[in-house]
């Protein structure tokens, strides 16, 4: 058994973290904000069950590769009004290109967008049933409104 290996079948797995990645990007609600892109911080837990070894890396989250394909995302998007649905939407990004991701916490903020404040965000927690749950309602949506 490697080191890294769970003891019990049990266990909660793996997280990788990823600690204020910060990206320009088109957000908000005001006028302002309308202007020019600003920075956007994510705080992400990605969590798995895989077992760290280099010869099964499909069953890994490579944070390299999350947290250069969410920049480009976040920098190439039209402009997006709600923080709330930029988080769908990284969420969204993260369950489809990586089977492997079971949950994760994601905390998307402002920094320093309010006098007498370090920043102001929101944070959403999704499981993969989640996931496949929201999906299913937009498919519900999108057929319904066809």
């Amino acid at each position: 058994m490697k080191p890294y290996e769970p003891m019990s079948p049990g266990g909660r797995g793996w997280r990788i973290v990823v600690d204020e990645l910060v990206v320009p990007t088109r957000i908000g609600l005001y006028a302002r904000e309308h202007l020019a892109p600003q920075p956007v911080a994510i705080d992400a837990s990605l969590h798995y069950q895989g077992v760290p070894a280099e010869d099964n890396a499909h069953e890994l989250i490579d944070y390299e590769v999350w947290c250069a394909g969410v920049s480009a995302y976040l920098e190439s998007k039209p402009h997006t009004r709600l923080l709330e649905t930029l988080a769908v939407e990284i969420a969204a990004l993260s369950f489809t290109g990586w089977p492997a991701l079971d949950a994760l916490t994601l905390l998307l903020y402002k920094p320093k967008i309010r006098d007498g404040t370090r920043r102001v965000g929101v944070e959403l927690d999704w499981h993969r049933a989640d996931f496949n749950a929201w999906r299913a309602s937009a498919r519900l949506h999108t057929a319904v409104a066809r």
